[in-house]
């Protein structure tokens, strides 16, 4: 999608980005492609069933099979980088009381709009609440929740992933879990393209300068940030949190294609990496 702020070809490459210009590009980038993405990906999310499905990545891996979070039956649960509210949707309907959040009003607009189809067809079930915010600055109390769950949400998209740990650890009772998925860093390695020429390491694991996308006037249009496999488990542990499992799904998605991972790479190497965290 482009318009006469978001040109077809920005510029591309590895650079620092501060964090509030990440946020102010997170913000406007996916404001302006959230139906877009919603349009593209809807069917793969669960948009065509009434309560949705909470996906872990490309590769669909889904909860219902995955079975990471447990009976979540009477929890209250956080959903942060929400999206769509794909994920908060389908957990509700196993008996839990959700709040959905994201930084992104386009977003949760498209939210919006299934719960309004959702309503339309089953007839009054309540509502999924729907609530935007920084995930580095979450507006509820300590303890408040008892699981916090994100699907490629937020982690990925922040320069300072430790606040939103923090903040994570902060909203949890103690003995509280955090699940959340992020693309595997193994990924960064590799060239964004779903074929064979996609397979071959071109990129320095090690290089921790997050992917940007730089309108014409030198403004941010996109970031995304890279930490590896030791980065995510220290940031974990200093947010006050124990790792109870790094799990790496398996590809489950038949021919789909998304971006650059596709069955061809999704059979080879890891696409994705679920965080399973407990408060300590």
């Amino acid at each position: 999608m482009s318009d006469a702020n978001h040109p077809d070809q920005p510029s591309v490459g590895r650079r620092p980005v501060a964090a509030a210009d990440t946020v102010r590009a997170q913000r406007t980038w996916w404001d302006a492609e959230a139906a877009g993405y919603r349009s593209e990906h809807g069917t793969f999310l669960g948009d065509d069933r009434p309560g949705s499905d909470l996906v872990w990545g490309p590769e669909g891996w889904r909860e219902a099979d995955a079975a990471l979070l447990g009976d979540v039956a009477g929890l209250r649960v956080l959903e942060v980088g929400a999206g769509g509210a794909q994920c908060a949707r389908w957990l509700a309907t196993r008996g839990a009381a959700v709040v959905a959040t994201d930084l992104s009003l386009g977003m949760l607009r498209e939210g919006a709009a299934l719960e309004d189809r959702r309503a339309a067809a089953d007839g009054g079930s309540p509502r999924t609440p729907l609530l935007q915010c920084d995930a580095r600055v979450l507006p509820f109390a300590d303890a408040a929740f008892d699981l916090v769950v994100t699907s490629y949400g937020a982690l990925p998209f922040v320069a300072d992933a430790d606040r939103v740990l923090a903040e994570a650890a902060r909203v949890l009772r103690p003995g509280g879990r955090f699940v959340g998925s992020v693309p595997h860093p193994l990924r960064w390695a590799l060239p964004d393209v779903p074929g064979p020429e996609g397979l071959t390491v071109t990129h320095s694991y090690f290089d921790r300068r997050p992917y940007v996308e730089t309108e014409e006037d030198g403004s941010v249009r996109y970031v995304e940030h890279h930490r590896t496999v030791g980065d995510w488990v220290r940031l974990a542990r200093g947010a006050g949190f124990t790792v109870e499992d790094l799990a790496e799904p398996e590809w489950h998605a038949g021919e789909a294609v998304w971006g650059g991972w596709s069955r061809l790479r999704g059979e080879l190497v890891p696409g994705t990496l679920v965080l399973c965290l407990r408060r300590a």
